[in-house]
């Protein structure tokens, strides 16, 4: 199998499973309990969170551990939402957020709260002038992803920290930054600091860690409201008993990713690169979507015209190749992709969109062969298709 979908999951790295494992059998107490195999256990869940702190610029106790990255989106949003709704009923967004993110705002109208969704350009990009303008005096929250998961634009991040930072000095009332990171963790900085954000979701999966295991960080005395109640785990901000064979995969998997962030992203560069020409000198009509250059260095996605995605997907299965047609939260959907049409693509071409996702393990074989597959099966789908006579001929 050619697998080109990093971006709805990565496998395990293998040291991340070694380290885990003595947490599932020898090393299998409560981190709750008070004898020596339990405070082993608790040993290792703060060692994780200290490490984790460490690659993001933060300290231990601005850590929690949830169950994945759509729980640290809500956890974010309503938690900091709820504890303010004394001060403020407004919550800034983008129209192109991850589901996690989008229908956590949609259900917190039903609590009196009011959403803005801003618009994108072309390429997928906010504007940090549009957030500006629809700041309000009862804006308590804005969540802006850091990278887009379905076509990779990287949005500005520190800019609009930055404008939240002034913004917030003439104010009486701060207004807090979420960030969801979850496809940006394995390759670009997420030093919180150097970003503005007083919140960032990530997911332990999108960079080699194991499923089930997500991180939020939320900046100290920022207000939150615990979404989960019944014990006092995670400083009382998340009940439940800690998965710690996870939590120390998480640790392990973001420690390897930092390590091997510049040497990842120059490969996984190239291979795009090396994708995108392919597809582009040999197939007509191939639409890249997304920033140009200012994207996810792993990330390709293209709508190709009269082609249905889903129909490219099962031949490119077929051969073997693994790719998606959008993120991976809605790739069951036959509705188009919610990003491509706030980015202006037509609804007849947004039908056809596919992302390739690559990762460190993938060479410049597998892209040529894919490369090589592409022409044909779009051809053998256009063929088949009245409204494509004569237009690729």
């Amino acid at each position: 199998m050619i697998y080109l979908d990093h971006s709805a999951t990565t496998p395990v790295h293998p040291k991340v499973l070694e380290s885990m494992l003595p947490y599932f059998s020898e090393k299998f107490g409560n981190p709750s309990s008070v004898y020596g195999i339990a405070q082993e256990a608790r040993q290792a869940v703060e060692d994780s969170r200290s490490t984790v702190a460490e690659i993001m610029g933060a300290t231990p106790r601005e850590i929690i551990f949830t169950g994945c990255g759509s729980e640290s989106d809500n956890a974010a949003i309503k938690g900091v939402a709820f504890a303010l709704r004394d001060k403020g009923n407004h919550i800034i967004t983008s129209k192109i957020e991850h589901h996690a993110v989008l229908e956590t705002c949609k259900y917190m109208t039903k609590f009196g709260f009011e959403v803005t969704e801003l618009p994108v350009d072309k390429y997928g990009v906010v504007n940090p002038e549009d957030l500006r303008k629809s700041i309000k005096d009862t804006t308590v929250l804005v969540s802006i992803m850091m990278v887009n998961n379905e076509v990779g634009t990287i949005e500005p991040i520190a800019e609009i920290g930055k404008l939240l930072k002034e913004v917030s000095k003439g104010r009486e009332k701060k207004v807090f930054f979420h960030t969801d990171a979850v496809q940006a963790a394995g390759y670009l900085d997420i030093n919180v600091d150097s970003l503005g954000v007083d919140l960032m979701s990530l997911a332990s999966h999108k960079f080699y860690g194991p499923k089930g295991c997500g991180v939020l960080y939320l900046r100290r005395n920022v207000p939150f409201l615990s979404q989960m109640q019944g014990g006092t785990q995670e400083r009382n901000r998340r009940a439940g008993t800690e998965n710690v064979p996870s939590i120390v995969g998480t640790a392990v998997a973001l420690k390897l990713a930092a390590e091997n962030r510049e040497s990842n992203r120059k490969h996984c560069q190239g291979l795009r690169e090396r994708l995108v020409k392919g597809i582009q000198d040999k197939v007509k009509g191939a639409i890249l979507t997304g920033h140009p250059v200012d994207r996810l260095p792993g990330l390709a996605s293209f709508c190709f015209e009269f082609v249905e995605g889903e129909s490219i997907l099962l031949q490119l299965d077929f051969h073997g190749i693994a790719a998606s047609s959008g993120s991976a939260c809605t790739s069951a959907s036959l509705e188009p992709s919610h990003v491509l049409l706030a980015m202006g693509m037509p609804h007849e071409i947004a039908h056809g969109s596919i992302r390739f996702s690559m990762g460190p393990e993938n060479t410049e074989e597998e892209i040529d062969s894919v490369v090589s597959l592409i022409p044909g099966i779009v051809d053998k789908l256009r063929a088949m298709s009245p409204l494509t006579k004569g237009k690729y001929s």
